[in-house]
This record gives structure tokens, C-alpha cells and sequence, in this order.
């Protein structure tokens, strides 16, 4: 047996997270992945008006509140086969790509870059030299001389007041940070940089929703966005060129300061592609719906078994069978009372708090399977899928990040180094570079149907008499996002959330399969158990969101070490 290191709390994410891993060797033998946390929500929702969910499930988590929302407002549509006006779905499609672009902009810079940048040693940095790397890699015109000297100088008077703000209690120094100074001192400036750029785009969510977080423009059958060119207190068109210029912007970031960063951090770390892997069975959801039905999408979905591309089997439809009747959630290593492997449509959420037990229950995160199966979500499942299927964004974006990292480390790269670390984080960039292109697109035709004389935003819906069950799917940031509903009469009967991080922080289940988070340690090198840096880098690259919650902590075990982490 191994020694233990446990990480509780696991931080720069959302919610409460604790990673345990034995450590033999230099190297982790076995991991596991607990979510510190219960809240019910859905227990709440019993016995309401379907048409209140989406207001609710927004309050799973500080975070993903709009993606919830989105998939709430599906998962009754479903259940009552409502139609959505194509203005209506343009507009969601809008809001989602905005704060998608601006959650995955969040999560590199300001989440996980912090594992692989070394800020301190940016102070021994040329700014010159700096300024002339960042020049020969893109055309970004705030990576001048200044810029950099400006950085290194802010830089410098945290370190000497003994306060590096939000840089506190990184691991400066660990020796598997590798970068150059010059590559750090970039990375710091981009840091402070994607600041401005994360905020310009989420003022498309705050203008097209209303608000953010907990946007307020949804409406089970479309949105509350009323269409009046003339009308200076709705939806107009110096509403919507605003949009078009916060579009622009993020765009020119994205693929002049994110696309190279990564591509550059990726080849300079090019000794991590092996690590990480973990559960190569892959889950994405179609989404950016093109018609009324949800039969149409500019982001593909499907399955992928075993790593192999040519297993991938497409979901087509907001009613797909193939999903629908796939997904199970287990309990059997769960906090919850019994341990049952069952459908959302009939499950239940009864805490049960015991202890820690390594080989009993240990999470309050249930243990969800497709097929029986564990899956991997997130964007390296939708990049690998539409890659499969040979779509197009995909296939050009992807191609030009394997080019570029290939062509600095020296080395022909093919979609195999995406089963990995490194790997989820390039696939984030190339998802994010699509929706830049995408939300171009979608304010487009959002305009050119405007311009058509169509002006309808909403179906009402019609509840009948008897049962209804729905289900409704969105690709979150973080990956598949699915709700579940059973209506009587009018009302929630049950409702169940199936979300990313259930998928990828899962415990194992009653056939002992390891979710993703626990598969992907596996193996990873450990330098100094004191200070388990990779152990952070492997679980930041899935972006953990764990809604906040109360802790019910477990300190007993045979511990090498506990940690506390940025």
C-alpha cells in the first residue's frame, strides 16, 4: 500500500472538492475523488410549476447558472414536445456561446495556468525579449516592450510587499515547472489581460439575459426578448451591434492571445502528453440549435468507446432515444440512501451521511454511466466526437493546434495527444475558437430573420392532464449537461440534474469502475508529495464545479500529507 496524500481542499474551482491519491514510486497507484458537499435542489423543485425550474436550477452553483437555465427551459419543452421560435433560439444560442467563451477564458488564465506558470520567476525576465517572443507569435498589439516592462514592475511590488494578491501560495519554484522566464513573465501580462477580455464578453449575457449570473430573459417556450427596431427599450439593432462589437473583441483574443498561449505552453510542456488520459470513453451533446425542433446544430454529438474515433455514434436530436434511454446514475459509493443503479426519470435524493470508506461510500457525487459505462465529458469529448465526424470547425481548428504545438516541440502530433492533461486544454481553446466563429454567425442569422419581418420570440405552453416525462441537454463548459422531469398534472413530480462534473468527479460504482478524475491520476508523476502539484494540474484541466455547499469533512486515514492549495 501506498503513502496518502490527500488535497482537501481542492481550490481555484467552484464548490468543495477533496482528492485522495497513493503515491508509490514517484508515481499515483490509485485515486479517489469525493465531493464534499450536499445541497437538493432538486428535492426543492417537488410539487412546482414546470415552468419555475429553470429560476431554481440556476441556483445549483454561482457558476453555471445560465447553463442550467438553458437545460431546464429543454427539459420541459421536451416533455411537452413545444416547439421554440427560431429568434428565440438564436438568442439562447448567443448567451450560451458568450459564456462559454467567457468561462473557458476564466479557466485558463485565472483557474488552472497557475499550475504550469511560474509567476515569480517572471521577475527575471527580459521585457524586451519578452515583447519580441510574443511579437513573432501573434499580431496582438498590447504585447509591446512597455507593456511587459509595466507587468514586471506591478509584479515586482507585490513580491516586495510581501503580498503577491491574487497569486498567494502558488507553488513558485516546484521542479516541474518549466518554463522560461520570458514565457512567464507573457503569461502573467495575458493573465491580467484576460481580465478585461472575460468581462467584455459577458456583457453579451448581461445585456441579451438581462442580468448575470441568474440571467432572467428565459421563458419555458422561448425568451421574454421582445423584437422592436423602433422601440428603444427592447431588443434593437444599437442593442445588437453592441453584441456585435463585444463578439469582435473576444474574437481577436481568442485567437490572438489564447490560441498561441496554449499552442505555446503545450509544446514547451510537451513531456506531459502522456499523463492524464484516465476514461476514454467520450460523451458530448449537440447544441446551438439551427430550426425550431432541435434537429439541426452547429456543435455535433455523440459517443466515442475505448479512445477509438471510429466507434463515434452521433446524437442527433434534442429526442434522441440513443441518449435518453443510455444514461443511469449509480449510489452505490454515494452518500445517499440504498445502492441503486437507476434512470433519472426514477430516481430519488435521500442523504444518507455515513464515513469515509475506501472501499464502501465516500461522495456525496453520484456515479453517472452510459450503457453502463463511465464517460468522460467535457470539450475534449465534443472535440474528439466532431472530429470523428469530420466536423468542419472542428476538424480545421484542431488540425491547426496540432500543427502549431507540433511545429515548436518538434514533433508530427496527431489526435492521440488529446487523450490527455494537456490535451483538455487544448480541446477548450479549439471549442472556444468555434463559438468566437460560431457567435458571429448566430447574430447574424439572428439579424437576417429580424430583418425578415419576424419578430416572434415564444409558444406558450399547454400542460394536460396526466404525466409528462422530458429531458433536455445543453454542452456546458465543463460538458454534458442533461435535467430530467416527470409532471403530473401540471406540477414536478421529480426532477433530477445529471451535470459535467457528476460525469468526470464520480466515485466508483457498484462494479467497481473508477470515474474520470480518479482514472486520469493514475499514474501521474508526484516530484515532491509535499507540494502535489500534479495532481492539480491533472484535476483543474477537467475545470472542477462543485456548487458550494457545507463541508462534512472526513479527517481520518493514513495521510502523507494535507494540503491546502491556491
Amino acid at each position: 500500500m501506498g503513502k496518502r496524500i490527500v488535497v482537501d481542499p481542492v481550490t481555484r474551482i467552484e464548490g468543495h472538492l477533496r482528492i485522495d491519491v497513493e503515491v508509490d514510486g514517484g508515481h499515483v497507484r490509485n485515486a479517489w475523488s469525493s465531493g464534499q458537499m450536499f445541497r437538493g435542489i432538486e428535492t426543492i423543485l417537488q410539487g412546482r410549476d414546470p415552468r419555475e425550474a429553470w429560476l431554481f436550477t440556476q441556483r445549483f452553483c454561482g457558476v453555471c447558472t445560465t447553463v442550467h437555465a438553458i437545460a431546464s427551459v429543454r427539459t420541459v419543452e421536451n416533455a411537452l414536445g413545444l416547439e421554440v421560435p427560431l429568434n428565440a433560439q438564436y438568442i439562447r444560442n448567443l448567451i450560451v456561446a458568450a459564456h462559454a467563451m467567457h468561462d473557458h477564458i476564466v479557466h485558463f488564465y485565472h483557474l488552472s495556468a497557475l499550475d504550469w506558470v511560474d509567476v515569480v520567476s517572471a521577475l527575471k525576465a527580459d521585457p524586451a525579449k519578452t515583447s519580441a517572443l510574443a511579437e513573432s507569435l501573434s499580431p496582438w498589439p498590447h504585447n509591446g516592450t512597455m507593456v511587459m516592462k509595466s507587468v514586471q514592475d506591478r509584479l515586482k511590488a507585490f513580491v516586495e510587499n510581501g503580498q503577491l494578491g491574487p497569486f498567494t501560495n502558488g507553488y513558485w519554484g516546484h521542479p516541474a515547472m518549466k518554463l522560461p522566464p520570458e514565457v512567464n513573465l507573457l503569461a502573467v501580462a495575458h493573465y491580467l489581460q484576460a481580465l478585461d477580455a472575460q468581462r467584455g464578453v459577458n456583457k453579451v449575457v448581461a445585456l441579451l439575459g438581462s442580468k448575470t449570473p441568474n440571467i432572467q430573459n428565459l421563458a419555458v417556450g422561448g425568451v421574454a426578448n421582445a423584437i422592436n427596431l423602433d422601440n428603444e427599450a427592447t431588443l434593437n439593432m444599437t442593442k445588437l451591434y453592441f453584441v456585435k462589437e463585444a463578439l469582435d473583441e473576444v474574437q481577436k483574443f481568442v485567437e490572438q492571445v489564447y490560441f498561441p498561449d496554449l499552442c505555446a505552453v503545450g509544446a514547451l510542456y510537451a513531456d506531459w502528453l502522456p499523463y492524464g488520459a484516465g476514461v476514454k470513453n467520450y460523451l458530448a451533446v449537440p447544441d446551438l440549435p439551427l430550426d425550431t425542433k432541435g434537429t439541426q446544430f452547429d456543435l455535433p454529438g455523440g459517443t466515442i468507446l475505448n479512445g477509438d474515433l471510429a466507434t463515434v455514434k452521433e446524437i442527433k436530436s434534442f429526442d434522441d432515444a440513443y441518449f435518453k434511454e443510455g444514461v443511469t446514475e449509480s449510489i452505490a459509493r454515494a452518500w445517499y440512501d440504498g445502492s441503486w443503479d437507476k434512470h433519472p426519470f426514477e430516481e430519488e435524493t435521500v442523504p444518507k451521511y455515513t464515513k469515509w470508506e475506501d472501499d464502501g461510500k465516500y461522495s456525496w457525487v453520484k456515479a453517472p454511466r452510459f450503457q453502463g459505462k463511465p464517460m468522460q465529458v467535457g470539450p475534449l469529448a465534443q472535440v474528439l466526437v466532431g472530429f470523428a465526424l469530420k466536423h468542419e470547425p472542428t476538424v480545421r481548428w484542431a488540425t491547426k493546434t496540432l500543427q502549431t504545438i507540433g511545429s515548436v516541440a518538434k514533433a508530427q502530433l496527431t489526435p492521440a495527444v488529446l487523450h490527455s492533461t494537456l490535451g483538455r486544454h487544448a480541446a477548450r481553446m479549439i471549442r472556444t475558437c468555434m463559438l468566437a466563429e460560431m457567435a458571429q454567425k448566430h447574430w447574424k442569422l439572428l439579424v437576417d430573420n429580424i430583418g425578415k419581418g419576424d419578430t416572434a420570440i415564444f409558444n406558450e405552453p399547454v400542460f394536460p392532464k396526466g404525466e409528462q416525462r422530458g429531458f433536455g441537454f445543453h454542452e456546458a463548459p465543463r460538458g454534458t449537461l442533461s435535467h430530467w422531469i416527470v409532471i403530473e398534472d401540471g406540477k414536478i413530480k421529480n426532477y433530477q440534474a445529471v451535470v459535467p462534473s457528476t460525469w468526470n468527479a464520480g466515485p466508483r460504482d457498484d462494479k467497481n469502475q473508477v470515474g474520470p478524475y480518479e482514472a486520469s491520476l493514475i499514474g501521474n508523476p508526484i516530484a515532491d508529495p509535499e507540494r502535489p502539484l500534479e495532481v492539480l494540474r491533472t484535476i483543474h484541466s477537467f475545470d472542477p464545479c462543485l456548487a458550494c455547499a457545507i463541508h462534512t469533512l472526513d479527517v481520518e486515514g493514513n495521510e502523507l500529507a494535507r494540503v491546502r492549495t491556491l
